[in-house]
C-alpha cells in the first residue's frame, strides 16, 4: 500500500511545470474559445431560427432552414461555383509554387530578391489586388484585351461572361497565394539533406528523376499541409468575387460562392438564420473533405 501511494504522489516540481504549462497555453485556448468555438456553436444554434432585422424577433423553426437550403437552386449553383474555383486554384497554385520554390532553392543569383517579389502579393490588401485585376480584366480598356487586340484577337469579357468569369477569379486567387505556398515549400526543401542529391548524381539520375524520386517524396508532408490549407481557404472564397463582379452582372449567379450567399442572406437580406444554415453546410463539406484527405495522406505522405 505504501508503494502505491508513493507512485501517485506528485512532486512540487511536476506540479509547478503542470501549472506553468497551462499558463502558457491559456491565452491561445482563450482566443480559440472566444474567436472559434463559441461562434461555431452560436452559428449552429442560430441556424434553427428565423431571424428578423438586426437579430430581432428570433423564431424557432427547427429544420426549416435546412429544408429550404436543399431545395434552393442558388445554393446548388453556388456550390458548383465554389468547387470550380477550388479545382482550378488549388492544383495550379501548388504546382506553380513548387516549381518556383525548387528554382529559388538552387544557387541562383538574386534569389532573395525573387523570393520577396513572389511573396509580395501576400502583403497587399485584397481590395487593392481586386481593383488592379479588375482593371486588367476590363473588357473595353483593360491591359489583357489590349494585348489580345494587338495580335489580332478579339476582346474577351473576362468578368461579365458567365462561362469564364469564375476562372478569371481563380487566376487572381492563384496569383495571390503563390508566394505563401512558395515560402512553405522552400522551408521543406531546405530540410532535405544535399547528400541524397549528390548520391543520385553519382548514380546517373537526371534533374527530373531527382525531383520525382527525392524531392517530391521528402517534401510530401509540407505538400500535404499546403493542400489541406489551400482546399479549406479556396472553399471560403469571397473577397475577390465581391470586389470584382458587379452586382448587376449576368455572371454573378455563375460566380457567387457559398460564402457570398451567406453574406447576401445574412447581411443584405437580414436573414441570419438561413445564412447560418449555409455556413453549417460549408462547415460540413470542409470537414468531410478534410477527413478524406487525412485518410488518403497515409498512401502518399512520407514522414520518414
Amino acid at each position: 500500500m505504501g508503494k502505491g501511494k508513493e507512485k501517485k504522489r506528485v512532486t512540487k516540481r511536476a506540479r509547478s511545470e503542470f501549472l506553468w504549462g497551462w499558463m502558457f497555453i491559456l491565452p491561445t485556448m482563450t482566443g480559440l474559445m472566444i474567436l472559434n468555438i463559441i461562434p461555431i456553436i452560436q452559428t449552429i444554434w442560430q441556424s434553427f431560427f428565423k431571424t428578423g432585422a438586426f437579430g430581432r424577433g428570433n423564431i424557432f423553426i427547427g429544420l426549416e432552414n435546412y429544408q429550404r437550403l436543399f431545395a434552393d437552386d442558388s445554393i446548388w449553383q453556388a456550390l458548383i461555383n465554389t468547387f470550380k474555383y477550388a479545382i482550378v486554384e488549388v492544383p495550379f497554385s501548388i504546382a506553380i509554387a513548387l516549381v518556383i520554390a525548387v528554382m529559388l532553392n538552387s544557387k541562383m543569383r538574386g534569389r532573395s530578391t525573387y523570393r520577396a517579389i513572389y511573396f509580395l502579393p501576400m502583403v497587399v490588401a485584397p481590395a487593392a489586388v481586386a481593383m488592379v485585376w479588375k482593371w486588367l480584366f476590363n473588357s473595353e480598356f483593360g491591359l489583357l484585351n489590349h494585348i489580345l487586340n494587338s495580335i489580332g484577337l478579339k476582346s474577351v469579357h473576362w468578368l461579365s461572361d458567365p462561362n469564364i468569369a469564375i476562372y478569371s477569379i481563380a487566376v487572381v486567387g492563384i496569383w495571390g497565394v503563390i508566394g505563401y505556398n512558395m515560402v512553405l515549400f522552400l522551408a521543406g526543401l531546405q530540410e532535405i539533406p544535399r547528400d541524397y542529391y549528390e548520391a543520385a548524381e553519382i548514380d546517373g539520375a537526371n534533374a527530373f528523376q531527382q525531383f520525382f524520386k527525392i524531392t517530391v517524396p521528402l517534401i510530401s508532408p509540407t505538400m500535404f499541409f499546403v493542400v489541406v490549407t489551400r482546399v479549406i481557404a479556396s472553399l471560403q472564397v469571397f473577397d475577390s468575387i465581391f470586389m470584382m463582379i458587379d452586382k448587376s452582372s449576368q455572371a454573378l449567379p455563375k460566380t457567387q460562392s457559398l460564402v457570398y450567399l451567406f453574406y447576401r442572406y445574412a447581411f443584405v437580406e437580414n436573414n441570419k438564420g438561413y445564412g447560418s444554415a449555409i455556413v453549417v453546410l460549408l462547415l460540413m463539406i470542409i470537414m468531410v473533405i478534410t477527413v478524406i484527405q487525412m485518410v488518403a495522406q497515409k498512401k502518399w505522405v512520407h514522414y520518414n
